[in-house]
């Protein structure tokens, strides 16, 4: 089991939004913030050790949020690239555990993560998440796994290795990502919202559904 204080938060929001075709991605406006600033809002009150943003290219302002902000100057790497810059600074601050989250995953819960938390059990945990189905970010690692994440290369990132972990299972809604155009069509429609972004009010069930999974 751990504290939110020995654990250092990673968001990853440096990706090139490649198969979204147009623009920022992370800055699209869903409900009354843009699309990265969720899983900041959801996670802000878990007192975590460090919270550490890794970027390129966006406007976001993640320093004014509580982050320690770490540039990526060549995404086109793949995110293994982020995830060394993120686990670097970690080492850096003193930090024995890292939790790797996606900037474009707007519906992770605080509750989830705390169950992940629970689960952990020591130095060389690997604790990801689950829709069931298969493993995902977020992801918990021990400070024994620093090493091969940071010797990992490309888009895959640390997906070979949480495969290895123990799966914490959260409803799929929960673990959503934003890939493409459609993907967020689909979750501002879900939400009561015109496709252009601009919201309408959200059905009072709607509203039920947001606030629980707050």
């Amino acid at each position: 089991m751990l504290k939110p204080d020995q654990v250092a938060l990673i968001l990853l929001a440096a990706g090139r939004s490649r198969r979204f075709n147009d623009g920022d991605k992370l800055a699209e406006p869903f409900l009354d913030k843009p699309l990265a600033y969720h899983v900041v809002t959801a996670l802000s009150h878990l007192p975590f050790k460090a919270r550490i943003a890794v970027v390129s290219d966006t406007a976001l302002d993640f320093a004014a949020l509580g982050y320690d902000v770490v540039e990526n100057p060549d995404p086109a790497a793949g995110q293994a690239r982020s995830l060394c810059h993120g686990i670097t600074r970690a080492i850096e601050l003193g930090c024995d555990n890292v939790l790797i989250a996606l900037a474009d995953m707007p519906r992770v819960t605080a509750a989830h993560i705390r169950r992940m938390m629970d689960a952990a059990d020591g130095n060389a945990t690997i604790v990801a998440s689950s829709d069931g189905v298969r493993p995902m970010p977020p992801a918990l690692f021990g400070k024994d796994l620093f090493p091969e994440l940071l010797r990992l290369e490309g888009d895959e990132g640390a997906r070979e290795l949480i495969k290895r972990g123990h799966h914490v299972i959260a409803p799929p809604a929960e673990l959503v990502d934003i890939d493409t155009q459609d993907d967020l069509r689909e979750l501002r429609e879900l939400y009561g919202l015109r496709t252009d972004g601009l919201p309408e009010q959200p059905p009072a069930l709607i509203r039920d559904v947001a606030r629980r999974s707050d």
